[in-house]
């Protein structure tokens, strides 16, 4: 029972002390961090930090070596220069904007436009979706084309013609129906 009242005073003089150090050299201390950081949310995170330091080590504010707010505030130097070293060590964050798109390109949009074309494809007629299949899917020339599926080249125009009109008139109804 006496350890837990030793305790229980133990928590009450560290507060008072935290409390007495902010109230005494709190201003100081923020004026300093927001000075050398420029931003005053930092500055506060920063303070709080050195003030949760000298909760957790009481001892150094008072071995009479030197002032307490000058502890303080080497506390908060000390704490500015890492939290710069940690944000210089990371590469700068880049905001995206419409105007500047993402560095890669999505796969998932490749995919999606692949199953939007062939599912477009499915609805042509056989004829046309097979010259489309060999000159866009394989590469084939239209002469190339016309020897691999057995058709005359002035055939292949009129399908991959048609065929690319008939595809265009899907999209723009998809278009359409999407608004």
């Amino acid at each position: 029972m006496a350890g837990l009242r030793t305790r229980h005073r133990q928590q009450v003089a560290d507060e008072a002390l935290v409390r007495s150090l902010f109230e005494e050299h709190g201003k100081a201390m923020l004026a300093y961090a927001t000075r050398l950081l420029s931003d005053r949310a930092a500055a506060e995170d920063v303070v709080q930090e050195a003030l949760v330091r000298a909760w957790r080590n009481p001892d150094s504010l008072l071995n009479g070596k030197g002032s307490v707010r000058g502890w303080l505030l080497t506390v908060v130097r000390n704490l500015v220069i890492d939290k710069v070293r940690a944000r210089d060590a990371r590469p700068a964050e880049v905001a995206e904007s419409p105007t500047t798109g993402p560095v890669e390109n999505d796969h998932a949009d490749h995919v999606v436009d692949s199953m939007v074309v062939l599912s477009a494809l499915e609805g042509l007629s056989p004829e046309h979706r097979e010259v489309l299949e060999q000159m866009y899917l394989h590469g084939r020339t239209v002469t190339e084309a016309a020897e691999k599926l057995g058709i005359p080249p002035g055939t292949v125009k009129s399908r991959s013609y048609y065929g690319l009109r008939a595809l265009r008139e899907k999209f723009q109804d998809q278009r359409v129906g999407a608004a």
